[in-house]
C-alpha cells in the first residue's frame, strides 16, 4: 500500500482528495495537515511515501516548506496547484525544488468528472510513489567551452521528448547549449498555461532562444521550440526548410502533445542529419517513434535509469532496441551536439 499525507489547509480539498486516493486499491491516506508545521509532525509520524502538498497556505508557504523538505528529508511530494497563468511559475519552480510532479486543484466542477479526476490523482501518485528522489541542492552549472567550437550543417535538427519530471531534464540540456546550436524541437507532457511559462522560463536562463511553438514557425539555429500543451507539434518541409505545425488532433498515447507524433513527422522526412533523446517520463510515449527515427537513419538517444526521475519512456525506447546509446542527463547536450556536428 502506498502511504500517502495530504497537506492542504482546506477542508474540503483535503476531503475530496482522501476520497479519490482511497478509491484506490493500492492506496491508503494515513494523515491530513492544515499547514506544514502539522505536516512536518505527521511526516515524522506516520512516514508517508508521498505527500500531496498545497502551494498557498498559511503559516508558511509551499514553495519554502518544500525546499527544507527536500533538503532534510527527501521524499516524493506531488504539488496541488492552481493551473492558472498566475499559479505557473510558482509549480515549475516547486518542480525545480524537487516536486515530482503536480495535479490540478479541485474546481467547483470537477463532480462532474470526479472519475476523470480521481484517475489522474492516482496516477500521479502512484508515479511519484516510484520515482526516483534526490535532496535538493544548488547546482553550479559545468560547461563544456568546447561545444562552442563545434559546427553544425544547415539542414541539422534536433528533438527532445519527456514526461513526468521533464521540465528540469529539459532545462539540464538547454542550458548546456551553444547560442549556435542545431534548431531543437520539444514535445514535454505539460498542462497549456504551464508551456508557456515554461518556455518563457527556458528563454530567461539559457543562451539561446526559447519559444512555445506557432504555427508556421521556421526552426532557425539557436532556438528551441517547446509544444504547446494542448496541441501536437509536428515538423514539415517545404523547400529546403523545416516548418513547425500544430494541430489539436485525437490525443497519442493519451497525450497531447504526443512524443510520437514528433518524432515520427521527423522520421517522415527522412532527416538523416537529426538528433533525438527521449528523457525521463511514465509510460511508452515516444519509443515508437524513437524506434521510427533510429530506422530512418537518426543518431537516437535515451536517458540511463539512475539519472532520470521516472525511467518509463527510455526504458521503453530501449526495449526496443530504438537507441544508439543510452546517456546520463548531464551528458545529453554534449552528446546530442556532437552527434549533430558529424552530420
Amino acid at each position: 500500500m502506498i502511504k500517502v499525507l495530504i497537506v492542504d489547509d482546506s477542508p474540503l480539498i483535503r476531503g475530496l482528495l482522501k476520497e479519490v486516493l482511497e478509491q484506490a486499491g493500492d492506496m491508503h491516506v494515513v494523515g491530513a495537515a492544515e499547514d506544514p508545521y502539522q505536516a512536518r509532525d505527521l511526516i515524522k509520524r506516520l512516514n508517508p511515501d508521498v505527500l500531496t502538498l498545497d502551494i498557498e497556505m498559511p503559516k508558511m508557504d509551499g514553495l519554502s516548506f518544500l525546499k527544507n523538505l527536500m533538503r532534510l528529508r527527501p521524499m516524493p511530494v506531488v504539488m496541488v496547484s492552481t493551473l492558472t497563468q498566475k499559479g505557473s511559475p510558482i509549480t515549475l519552480e516547486a518542480l525545480e525544488l524537487g516536486a515530482v510532479d503536480f495535479i490540478a486543484k479541485p474546481t467547483a466542477n470537477v463532480s462532474e468528472n470526479l472519475q476523470r479526476y480521481a484517475y489522474l490523482v492516482q496516477q500521479k501518485v502512484r508515479t511519484a510513489a516510484g520515482a526516483r528522489i534526490r535532496a535538493f541542492k544548488e547546482q553550479k552549472l559545468e560547461k563544456d567551452s568546447s561545444l562552442d567550437s563545434l559546427q553544425f550543417k544547415s539542414n541539422a535538427v534536433m528533438a527532445i521528448g519527456a514526461s513526468t519530471g521533464g521540465t528540469e531534464a529539459i532545462k539540464e540540456v538547454l542550458i548546456r547549449m551553444p547560442k549556435h546550436c542545431p534548431p531543437i524541437v520539444i514535445t514535454q507532457h505539460i498542462p497549456p498555461v504551464f508551456s508557456t511559462s515554461f518556455a518563457m522560463r527556458m528563454d530567461r536562463i539559457c543562451a539561446i532562444n526559447v519559444k512555445e511553438a506557432e504555427q508556421g514557425d521556421k526552426l532557425e539555429a539557436g532556438w528551441a521550440y517547446i509544444a504547446p500543451g494542448d496541441q501536437h507539434l509536428s515538423v514539415v518541409k517545404k523547400g529546403a526548410a523545416l516548418y513547425c505545425q500544430l494541430d489539436s488532433g485525437e490525443p497519442v498515447n493519451r497525450h497531447r502533445p504526443a512524443v510520437d507524433v514528433l518524432f515520427n513527422s521527423l522520421a517522415a522526412l527522412n532527416c538523416k542529419a537529426t538528433v533525438a533523446s527521449l528523457l525521463t517520463g511514465m509510460g511508452s510515449d515516444g519509443a515508437k517513434g524513437l524506434l521510427a527515427l533510429h530506422q530512418a537513419g537518426a543518431y537516437t538517444m535515451a536517458q540511463d535509469e539512475l539519472s532520470s526521475v521516472v525511467w518509463g519512456m527510455p526504458k521503453a525506447a530501449i526495449e526496443l532496441n530504438a537507441a544508439n546509446e543510452i546517456v546520463r542527463l548531464d551528458k545529453v547536450a554534449a552528446h546530442m551536439l556532437n552527434q549533430a556536428a558529424k552530420v
